[in-house]
């Protein structure tokens, strides 16, 4: 069995802007765009469209800034002293265990670090250097055999 001990991108698993004013971002992204977004059913602060819904999109969402801040902190607000993000995405990774490891042997600061969110989701986020939101994840429900045969073959 071969190791790798590089970070494995698989996929997109998802995107999209990181809004201060919900309402605006929506009015523009749903209603003058037309993208086919619903609110979540727990929290109507986050927009999404379905897996698919969107075609070459696996998962977009407007988020709110209070809601990145509340996941990568436990804050209500984003702390002053960092970058305000614009934007999110996800990296789909094969292990997220090498990889959070590889962003620490490199001197990255990790706001979360292979944590399982309550949504089954595992993610580390970051900043990138342009100030992205940068997440790199494990999404079991985007995976499908053929992802999943794919992981097999890093292992």
């Amino acid at each position: 069995m071969t190791q790798f001990d590089d970070i494995q991108v698989l996929f997109v698993a998802g995107f999209g802007p990181i809004v201060k004013d919900i309402k605006k971002s929506k009015a523009f992204y749903a209603d003058i765009l037309e993208l086919p977004l619903k609110a979540l059913a727990q929290n109507n602060h986050y927009f999404l469209t379905e897996q698919d819904a969107l075609s070459g999109v696996k998962h977009f969402a407007l988020w709110s800034l209070s809601d990145v801040a509340e996941c990568c902190f436990s804050a209500s607000e984003w702390p002053q002293d960092l970058p305000v993000p614009q934007a999110w995405i996800d990296f789909e990774v094969a292990d997220l265990k090498i990889a959070t490891q590889k962003l620490l042997n490199k001197g990255f600061h990790l706001f979360i670090a292979n944590r399982e969110e309550p949504w089954g989701q595992n993610v580390t986020r970051l900043l990138s250097p342009e100030g992205l939101l940068v997440g790199l994840t494990i999404t079991p429900w985007l995976r499908d055999l053929k992802t999943a045969q794919a992981t097999q073959d890093f292992e």
